[in-house]
């Protein structure tokens, strides 16, 4: 059972796509009238990102500095044909300052003085300034990668975002952020299967990830996406309608816990064989 929001099957409702490049869904009709131009999941991530993950993120890169440091596997020293940084390039890079306003380079020499991954201000400073430009916004009092992301994460700022003509290029530049960041980091979001069938294809392919509001199907020609209400809902449901629940004492079924709201459903699954739910042990 899903709701409108959270099916992705544009062909089958005639809706345009989400407008982020790395996203397959299509807009519902509740976001088509509101104007949104991201599906609610993307605007959720992207709110995810900036707030839940990104800062963590950002603790680990600055405890990460330093190179590490083993002994050589034959003994004695390494040699190097020039001394080494005394730091992680790829960490220094993205926890590096970057400029408020666009660069001027009369020499045309900044290509080859630019190297590595681009810093995390050098990726959320241009979209505050142009929001803050285009909205007469007041930007954020600092302008360190953590103040940065807590006020692109503001629910107006994000809701308005999502509303404009660069908000799938927003969403596909955060989305290369991240994956950059948890390249450096090696810290990746938990994904966790779901001991439930999809209620739309009836395939054991729910995935549940870390920190974010959907369960995803991960069946390519399903792709639903459910809330944990909607997943204990449909868990109920089944049980009603296929009597799958049992209440024998003795019965060898397994119980799983699906999580909802606040509290998990227990449900309970009967093996072949075991006796019929209500029959006295």
């Amino acid at each position: 059972m899903t709701t409108p929001t959270t099916v992705p099957n544009p062909a089958a409702h005639n809706s345009p796509p989400c407008a982020a490049a790395t996203c397959h869904r299509g807009l519902r009709d509740h976001e088509l009238a509101d104007g949104q131009l991201l599906c609610g999941p993307c605007v959720h991530l992207i709110g995810v990102w900036l707030q839940a993950e990104l800062p963590r993120q950002i603790t680990v890169l600055e405890a990460s500095r330093q190179r590490e440091t083993t002994g050589a596997s034959a003994g004695g020293r390494a040699a190097h044909g020039t001394a080494p940084l005394p730091g992680r390039d790829d960490v220094l890079n993205l926890l590096g300052p970057a400029a408020w306003t666009t660069v001027h380079d009369p020499y045309g020499q900044a290509p080859a003085d630019q190297h590595g991954a681009v810093p995390i201000t050098g990726v959320l400073t241009p979209w505050v300034r142009t929001i803050c430009e285009t909205r007469r916004w007041n930007p954020p009092q600092a302008l360190t990668p953590q103040a940065l992301a807590a006020w692109l994460a503001r629910p107006h700022v994000l809701n308005w975002a999502a509303r404009q003509p660069w908000a799938g290029d927003l969403r596909d530049e955060l989305d290369a952020l991240m994956r950059t960041i948890r390249a450096a980091t090696r810290l990746r979001p938990r994904r966790r299967p779901v001991p439930q069938p999809c209620p739309r294809c009836d395939s054991l392919t729910l995935v549940a990830t870390d920190h974010q509001l959907y369960t995803e199907c991960t069946d390519d020609t399903c792709r639903a996406l459910f809330t944990r209400a909607e997943l204990a809902l449909a868990a109920q449901l089944n049980i009603a309608q296929h009597g799958a629940v049992c209440l024998t004492k003795d019965c060898t079924g397994t119980t799983h816990e699906i999580p909802a709201s606040r509290h998990p459903t227990r449900i309970h699954y009967c093996t072949p064989g075991a006796p019929a739910a209500g029959t006295a042990a």
